[in-house]
């Protein structure tokens, strides 16, 4: 894979963490059902999913930046 495909995977990966963090907040507020808790469970299980992508996001642009060093080296 290229550096621009890396940086651009790192970038979707950081938009999709905080999608994920928006998503579970909406999920717990917006979610009207008879079973209040699952609402609760579902957006945590939701929100979980930020750390992965954050982390993802960061190790991806790791990998871009180590092309550009042996690009230059």
């Amino acid at each position: 894979m290229s550096m621009k495909s890396f940086r651009l995977l790192s970038l979707v990966s950081f938009v999709a963490g905080f999608a994920s963090i928006l998503a579970s907040i909406g999920i717990w507020f917006f979610y009207k059902t008879d079973d209040m808790a699952h609402a609760e469970r579902f957006g945590i299980f939701v929100g979980l999913w930020a750390p992965t992508f954050l982390i993802l996001s960061s190790w991806l642009r790791t990998r871009a930046d180590a092309l550009v060093v042996r690009q230059v080296v």
